[in-house]
């Protein structure tokens, strides 16, 4: 069975900076590209950043240069480093697996539970 548990959200100022995590089981990680995914109040959800198995990564231009998406594939685990935060950020963050593609969230195989982010002071 695929699990993706995400965890590391939390309540944080502005400009503040959070990691979050994504612990992957059930198949085999590190052959396959893996995105972070974002939900805000009342909003559709936003493609934030991918990672192919080799370690390529694409940003969405509204978090270039402030988050980092990582992968510790020995541990079967996702990473995205949040940077510079901002009140916009707030949202729920989804580990999961594309499917066809980075944007096409419809056809992605597998989602994580969420984590919720919240960017406020």
């Amino acid at each position: 069975e695929v699990q993706l548990v995400e965890s590391g959200g939390g309540l944080v100022q502005p400009g503040g900076s959070l990691r979050l995590s994504c612990a992957a089981s059930g198949f085999t990680f590190s052959r396959y590209a893996m995105s972070w995914v974002r939900q805000a109040p009342g909003k559709g959800r936003e493609w934030v950043s991918g990672i192919n198995g080799g370690g390529s990564t694409i940003y969405a231009d509204s978090v270039k240069g402030r988050f980092t998406i990582s992968r510790d594939n020995a541990k079967n685990t996702l990473y995205l480093r949040m940077n510079s935060l901002k009140p916009e950020d707030t949202a729920v963050y989804y580990c999961a697996k594309p499917g066809r593609g980075w944007y096409d969230l419809d056809e992605y195989d597998y989602w994580g539970q969420g984590t919720q982010v919240t960017v406020s002071s």
